[in-house]
């Protein structure tokens, strides 16, 4: 039912109410409210506390505006008193909230006093107490804030919430039965809306939440059985008469948890259906020689093979790798970039992906996406770093074959909740072992006035044959913050500071061939010391490297800075990643504390979710996350899991007659 035809709604309000993207009375429903104030406990204004958020009321004395530097600038002003003390409420260049307040108005005031003397609050929320039929509504009780735009007064918003639950919840459809000792969805609905009780606002989001959770989880489900309806799998199984004398090749034992999951993956290449699964590993947990495996089985069956790369450096690392590894088996490895084509000593990507009929690895960018690249007989796509791309990408990559396997990696841990809403449709892999004879990696957080001691520890360090990272968060220094540094500008300064030792720089708008010189000389220790930003955050794999130095480290996340330490601690030698941050806030330096306490990617991964949310940490534009309301990815692991399980015995259950 549109929200037009409510009592009380005319085209003027409906017409706010759609820049709120409520339309009908199912948004209203869901429309959750941002928090709930217990309008029964007011604090005084004398007991205010400096940034501390409160809830107070008191008599309008004063109001006014004031207009400063030629009438560009204005503050309104109004003074309130409640007996105890008065507050002054400011709102900047708002000069029309005037019109909303009058001397002797009874107002309620919500927000963070900036300072007590006097007593002064910026921007608080305030709303006018009216003594009216509906007063019981908005006072005496916990009571729902909701998000507002011009026009929608919250008096007046709350109380068409009220009518609307009242009227409309009872009839609410269950979409499937309530769990045992959850409310029912239109008790859940009031509930949210308007508790009576302060805990029946979690008990009712959780009993929402899982409502999403399930429709979620039903959508996932029910699109892996439709693929797996018209799908055939490729056999891709391998025979062995590659893999056998590549194993024997490496310097290397393959770990357990390796061999564990190349069984899993070597399964899913011979099964009915083609493989979807995701390949989770730490960094530094031996994911590429797994893909080495995974693409030698599939050329044994005959099929050529797609590894696609987020960015050239990683692409450039992983062709060296593959053509250490496998050409002396007798396999083509070609490389597909936006700036180079190469089949090494063989013809070019180009016509070989277009003409080849043996077998080939092709590793390359998102150039493997362009029209050119159409390879015979395409029976595995491995995507690394997989989400640094989109779904559509992938989707793009895996309709170059027909149905083929597909293993998509990543040195990212992923918190379980994540996983199961994100990459439901895909089977899991885990490698949880790191290879035997590494040495320790420690972590420390330093303030940035301890530099002095951390170049000279740096010094020390390269005097013995090591290597350093130092990571900066940009590549130059225009229009930085103050304080923030970058590359181009550090560089000058390492090179005078570390002398004799050499310094290089490297960044995303350096050439490729630029890229490919500095990191040759890199990994041959003719360079010491790289300068970098994030560039170097997958895929680049020196030994000797052992100290990594990252400034301003409070401008990462903590999943990125835990992919920028694993490209230490390679080698047997101890390493130390030195994270130096101008951090000035209690959060901040917790976040940092974080990564000193574990070098567990997954524990890092969990406390990043909860700090930052799963927005910031993924990345909207390619994480293709649920449009959420109730849900909570950072904290409801167990209602997301309670779904997957009802949603799956929904699908199983045998129809009615």
């Amino acid at each position: 039912m549109p929200v037009a035809r409510l009592r009380g709604v005319g085209p003027e309000r409906a017409a706010q109410l759609e820049r709120l993207e409520l339309r009908t009375v199912g948004d209203l429903l869901l429309h959750r409210p941002r928090r709930h104030e217990d309008r029964s406990q007011f604090r005084p204004i004398a007991q205010l506390q400096e940034g501390e958020a409160s809830l107070t009321r008191g008599r309008i004395v004063a109001q006014g505006v004031k207009r400063f530097a030629r009438g560009r600038t204005s503050v309104f002003e109004l003074i309130i008193d409640d007996g105890s003390a008065r507050l002054h409420c400011r709102w900047w260049n708002l000069p029309f909230m005037e019109r909303y307040f009058a001397v002797g108005d009874d107002v309620l005031v919500f927000g963070k006093p900036l300072s007590l003397r006097p007593r002064t609050m910026d921007h608080p929320e305030t709303e006018v107490v009216v003594n009216d039929a509906e007063s019981q509504l908005h006072l005496n009780r916990i009571v729902p804030v909701y998000s507002l735009t011009e026009g929608v007064p919250q008096r007046w918003l709350r109380g068409l919430l009220a009518r609307v639950v009242k009227d409309f919840a009872p009839h609410v459809i269950e979409p499937q039965p309530a769990p045992s000792g959850s409310p029912s969805r239109a008790e859940a609905l009031r509930m949210i809306h308007f508790p009576e009780q302060a805990d029946e606002i979690e008990t009712a989001r959780r009993r929402l939440a899982l409502d999403e959770f399930i429709a979620l989880q039903l959508a996932i489900q029910k699109r892996r059985r439709a693929w797996e309806s018209r799908a055939t799998s490729l056999p891709c199984a391998g025979t062995n008469h590659l893999m056998r004398p590549f194993l024997e090749r490496l310097t290397f034992k393959l770990t357990d948890a390796q061999t564990k999951v190349l069984r899993e993956i070597r399964a899913d290449l011979g099964a009915r259906h083609p493989m979807r699964r995701l390949l989770q590993g730490d960094v530094g947990a031996g994911k590429t020689v797994v893909a080495a495996c995974a693409a030698l089985m599939a050329i044994e069956s005959g099929r050529t093979v797609a590894l696609m790369d987020p960015t050239e450096i990683l692409a450039e690392q992983h062709f060296k790798t593959f053509c250490h590894w496998l050409e002396p088996l007798g396999i083509e490895v070609h490389l597909l970039t936006g700036s180079r084509k190469t089949g090494g000593s063989k013809k070019t990507a180009d016509d070989d992906s277009k003409h080849s009929r043996s077998p080939a690895l092709f590793i390359g960018t998102h150039a493997l996406l362009e029209e050119n690249f159409a390879p015979e007989n395409l029976g595995l796509v491995i995507i690394d770093e997989q989400h640094k791309f989109g779904v559509a990408q992938r989707e793009r990559l895996l309709r170059k074959g027909r149905y083929p396997h597909l293993l998509v990696m990543t040195a990212t841990p992923i918190p379980r909740t994540l996983g199961l809403t994100l990459y439901g449709d895909l089977d899991v892999s885990v490698i949880d072992q790191l290879p035997a004879g590494r040495g320790r990696l420690r972590t420390h957080v330093r303030t940035a006035d301890t530099l002095p001691k951390v170049i000279e520890f740096i010094r020390e360090q390269l005097a013995q044959g090591r290597q350093t990272y130092v990571v900066y968060p940009r590549v130059n220094d225009e229009k930085l913050a103050e304080g923030v540094k970058a590359v181009t500008a550090e560089t000058e300064k390492l090179r005078v500071a570390l002398a004799p030792f050499r310094v290089g720089a490297l960044h995303g708008r350096m050439k490729s061939a630029e890229k490919e010189s500095v990191m040759a000389a890199f990994h041959a220790n003719e360079l010491h010391v790289l300068v970098a930003t994030t560039v170097i955050e997958v895929g680049v794999d020196v030994a000797n490297a052992t100290v990594m130095l990252i400034e301003n480290a409070e401008q990462f996340g903590l999943a990125q800075l835990h992919q920028l330490r694993g490209r230490i601690g390679r080698g047997t030698h101890d390493s130390h990643c030195i994270l130096l941050s101008n951090a000035d806030t209690p959060e901040s330096r917790e976040r940092l504390k974080v990564l000193a306490e574990t070098n567990d990617g997954f524990k890092v991964a969990e406390a990043d979710l909860m700090l930052r949310g799963p927005g910031e940490l993924l990345g909207r534009d390619q994480s293709g996350l649920p449009n959420l309301i109730f849900g909570d990815l950072a904290r409801d692991l167990a209602l997301v899991e309670q779904a997957r399980a009802l949603a799956a015995k929904s699908l199983t259950a045998p129809t009615p007659i």
